[in-house]
C-alpha cells in the first residue's frame, strides 16, 4: 500500500501543467501514487501528461489515466478515488502547484496527529501576486471535532474552506463511502463533500503549514465563465441542505446550511452582469425556485439577520414568488 496517493485532475491546462508536473516531481517519493486524470483535454495537455507520467515513473508510483468524455471535476476526482491505494490521500488541481516537500510534511503531520482528516492553509497566486489564505479555524495542530467547526450560523466556518485539495483524508474515510464527490457536478463540487466530511468524520486538525498555491484568474476556469455550468451551484446547495436537513443535528445545523446558500444566490445575483443573458434569466428563475424550496422559519430568520444589501436581493426574489403565485 502507498503511504499517500495525490489525484490530480487536468483539463485543458497546457499553459499550467509543466508548472504542476515540476512540483509534483518536487514532492515525488518512491511510497507515494500519483494519479493523473486527464478529463478528455482537447489542446496539448494528453501529450504533456504522458511524457510527464514516464519521467516520474523513476521516482514515484504513477497512474495515468484518460476519460473518453469531458466529466467535470467532480467525475474526474472520482476516477481518481476509485483508483487510489494510499493509506492517506489528497488532492491537487492541474492548474495549481506544490512548493518542495509540502507532501511530506503533509503526511507526517496527520500521521503524528492520528485523526480522520486534516486541512491546510494555502497561498492564492493572480498573476504575480501571492496572498497566505488562512482554514476558518483558530487551533492549530490538535485534534477537534469537525461536527462542532460547521458552527456557528452566522460566521466564517471551516465548510465555507471548501477546498480539497488544502488537507489529507485518512482511507477509513474513503472506505466509509465519505470522500467521493457527486458526479457530474460543473462547479460547487466541493460544497456538498465538505459538508458530509465534518458531519461524518469524527476528527480533524487544521496545520499551520503552507505549501499549495492556488492559481486564480485562469481563462478556462469556470469562476472566469459565465456559462450554464455556473449554475451547478444551486443543485450542489440543494443537496447540502437537504442532506443536513435528514442529519441529527437538523435544528442546530440547518441554519448554517441555509444562510450559506443564500450568502452564495446573493453572490451570483451581484455579479450577474458576467452571464449570458440566457443564463442570467435563468439564473433569477432558479435562484427564486431555490428560494421557494429552502426550509421557511430558517429562512426567515437569516433574512432579519443578514446584511441589509444581500436581504434585500433575496426579499425581492422571495417577493416575486408570493406575486406569482397571488396572480395565479
Amino acid at each position: 500500500m502507498p503511504k499517500l496517493s495525490v489525484i490530480v485532475p487536468f483539463y485543458n491546462v497546457q499553459q499550467y501543467a509543466p508548472d504542476t508536473l515540476r512540483s509534483i516531481r518536487a514532492n515525488a517519493r518512491k511510497d507515494f501514487e500519483f494519479i493523473l486524470v486527464d478529463d478528455h483535454s482537447r489542446d496539448e495537455t494528453p501529450a504533456i501528461l504522458e511524457r510527464a507520467a514516464e519521467d516520474l515513473s523513476k521516482y514515484a508510483e504513477v497512474r495515468h489515466v484518460r476519460h473518453e468524455v469531458n466529466g467535470g471535476l467532480a467525475t474526474a476526482r472520482n476516477t481518481g478515488l476509485d483508483l487510489a491505494r494510499g493509506e492517506y490521500l489528497t488532492f491537487l488541481d492541474g492548474d495549481d502547484w506544490l512548493a518542495p516537500g509540502y507532501l511530506e510534511q503533509l503526511v507526517a503531520a496527520i500521521e503524528a496527529l492520528g485523526c480522520d482528516f486534516v486541512r491546510t492553509d494555502h497561498v492564492q497566486a493572480t498573476a504575480r501576486a501571492r496572498s497566505v489564505h488562512r482554514a476558518p479555524v483558530g487551533r492549530r495542530d490538535e485534534v477537534l471535532n469537525p461536527r462542532e467547526a460547521i458552527l456557528p450560523v452566522d460566521r466564517t466556518t471551516s465548510v465555507d474552506y471548501a477546498y480539497a485539495w488544502a488537507g489529507a483524508y485518512h482511507r477509513r474515510l474513503l472506505d466509509k463511502g465519505v470522500l467521493h464527490f457527486t458526479d457530474g457536478l460543473r462547479t460547487a463540487e466541493d460544497r456538498p463533500w465538505i459538508w458530509k466530511l465534518h458531519r461524518e468524520a469524527d476528527s480533524f486538525a487544521v496545520l499551520s503549514l503552507l505549501g499549495v498555491f492556488y492559481r486564480r484568474g485562469v481563462a478556462n476556469s469556470l469562476t472566469q465563465i459565465g456559462d450554464v455550468r455556473q449554475l451547478d451551484f444551486i443543485r450542489a446547495f440543494d443537496q447540502v441542505v437537504a442532506e443536513t436537513a435528514a442529519d441529527r443535528d437538523a435544528a442546530k445545523l440547518l441554519p448554517k446550511a441555509v444562510r450559506t446558500y443564500c450568502a452564495i444566490i446573493a453572490h451570483h445575483l451581484s455579479e450577474i452582469e458576467k452571464f449570458e443573458a440566457p443564463v442570467a434569466k435563468q439564473l433569477r428563475v432558479m435562484a427564486a425556485a431555490a428560494i421557494k424550496r429552502m426550509p421557511q422559519d430558517a429562512l426567515g430568520d437569516v433574512l432579519e439577520t443578514m446584511d441589509l444589501r444581500r436581504a434585500a436581493k433575496l426579499r425581492r426574489l422571495r417577493r416575486r414568488i408570493t406575486t406569482a403565485k397571488a396572480a395565479a
